[in-house]
């Protein structure tokens, strides 16, 4: 149970090291981080419901999950064919083909939450 324990605060570890080099190395998650923190405060001015809140941080999760995981697909891809090559910039679009689907989501249902709310 012990050795357990410890392989999981060690994955945690590693997790959180990865968080913190993608919001320190790239430009697009810093990006939809700012924008989370605005949303954020939005909630608290126009005092979003309980749920409201949850969709809200389950979308800026989601986003920037996506985010993560579209920069991995693109630092693996570059580092297998570091060359521009057509196969490969095929599976980058569709990563980030990834990250448009969510963040369109994302603006949908902030509209949803927050129009009613300002007019």
């Amino acid at each position: 149970m012990k050795q357990f324990l410890l392989k999981r605060l060690k994955s945690i570890r590693y997790a959180s090291k990865g968080a913190y080099l993608l919001l320190k190395t790239e430009p697009s998650i810093q990006i939809q981080f700012v924008i989370g923190i605005l949303v954020t405060i939005a909630g608290f001015v126009f005092e979003i419901s309980a749920v409201e809140w949850m969709i809200q941080v389950l979308v800026i999760a989601a986003i920037m999950s996506v985010e993560g995981l579209n920069t991995a697909v693109e630092k693996i891809a570059d580092f297998i064919h570091p060359d521009p090559d057509i196969n490969i910039g095929f599976i980058k679009d569709i990563a980030a083909g990834a990250v448009f689907i969510i963040a369109m989501a994302a603006v949908v249902i902030g509209l949803i939450i927050y129009v009613p709310k300002i007019f």
